[in-house]
This record gives C-alpha cells, structure tokens and sequence, in this order.
C-alpha cells in the first residue's frame, strides 16, 4: 500500500538557472502559456496584472522548469534566452510605434488651420500682448479635431510665452464651407486665477491661409470678423 504520508518532492531548480527571466517580466501571460505555467494568466485580471510581471520575472524560471520538458539546462537556456530576445523586439516595436503615433497626432495638431488661426488672433491681440509681451511664442498644442466633408470642430490648448508672462491659450473652432471660424478664444496667465476672453463677443474667420518658402517664410490670411 502507498502511505499517504509521504510527499513527492517537487523538481529541483538548479541554482543557475534560478534567476531573473526577462522573457516572463516582458511576456507575461504569453509566456506562461508557451512554458505551462498558467499562473501567468493572472496578469490579464485589473490590479493584479500589475504586480504578476514582477513576480513572473522573478518566479518564472523555477517555474518553467518545473513545469516543462527540457533535454538538458542548456535547453532550457537557449528556450529562455529566445523568450527575452523575442521580448525585447516586441516591446522596442511597440514603443516606437507608439512613439511615432503620438508624435504623427501632434504633428498634425500644430499644422492644422484651426491651430494656426489660433496663434494669428494671439499673435495679432493687443491685450494678449500688454499681458505677455512681445513677441509671443507658442507651444505644441493639444486637444481633438473631427472633420465631416467642410465642417468640423477643434478643441484646442496650447502654451503661450512672452517677455512679460506665459500662460495657456484654451480654444474652440468650428469650421462651416470650408471656413474655420472660432467660437471662444480665452488665455489664462500663469499664476492669476482670471480668465481673459480674447474674442470679446466676437467670431472670427479664416477665409484663406498660404505659405511661402524662401528667404523669409510668409503667411498670408484674411479675417472677417462676425
């Protein structure tokens, strides 16, 4: 008869392979399924996910061996060692696609109409310049913009700098016919808690926005205001 006393002793982990493994920190819940630890699959629960990265990178080798089938250590080195290559290439991946991603949206936020009618009605503000100085420079904005054919609407902010003070420009434009028009204009100084209307009641349109290149870069445009 078996004696139901005695304990079957777990694998062994040699001391050399009982160390940080960066293909179950990187991978996660994909390694642990490609190395039958299913403990792995913690990760995808909210909160705990946080944690089971670190406790994978620092578990996960006892574990897999444990739990799989190796030919010898260097087997299970050489498996290990390909998880984190293959780690590392797809995070560098997605952090420069993410990066690049980022950067397109705001790109195409400080070159779009609506941002640059922003900064010609700061530019071109006599109260913007008593409060600021001049010459004022602006920041990369941020904030939406939806288009449907000739219309669309911006909700934009973006930083604003002069010799006197800076502070942060909030806006909101609405284009109709192909005609971006601004709907409110306000600047907040840093450091005051007022709020400045630099539209003061009034909309203004953007019926034409050129540039040129050549010694000096020119832009051209014409207001109507309503």
């Amino acid at each position: 008869m078996t004696d139901p006393r005695v304990c079957i002793e777990p694998k062994a982990v040699p001391a050399e392979i009982d160390r940080w493994n960066w293909g179950a920190f990187l991978l996660n819940w994909i390694w642990g399924v490609g190395n039958n630890t299913f403990i792995a699959l913690l990760t995808l629960i909210p909160f705990v996910g946080l944690i089971m990265p670190f406790v994978l990178g620092a578990k996960g080798s006892g574990w897999a061996w444990r739990n799989g089938r190796w030919d010898s250590l260097e087997h299970f080195k050489r498996v290990q060692r390909l998880w984190a290559i293959w780690g590392a290439v797809i995070w560098i991946v997605a952090i420069v696609l993410g990066g690049g991603l980022v950067g397109g949206v705001f790109y195409l936020l400080g070159q779009s109409e609506a941002y640059q009618l922003g900064i010609s009605k700061l530019t071109t503000s006599s109260e913007a310049a008593d409060l600021l100085g001049s010459p004022i420079s602006t920041g990369i904005p941020s904030g939406s913009i939806t288009f449907n054919g000739e219309s669309g609407r911006a909700m934009l902010n973006f930083s604003a700098t002069g010799p006197k003070a800076a502070g942060r420009v909030f806006m909101e434009a609405f284009k109709k016919g192909g005609v971006w028009s601004l709907r409110s204009f306000m600047l907040k100084v840093d450091g005051h808690d007022e709020v400045i209307d630099l539209l003061k009641q009034s909309s203004v349109e953007l019926e034409s926005f050129r540039w040129r290149v050549g010694e000096h870069r020119e832009s051209r445009a014409s207001y109507r205001a309503l």
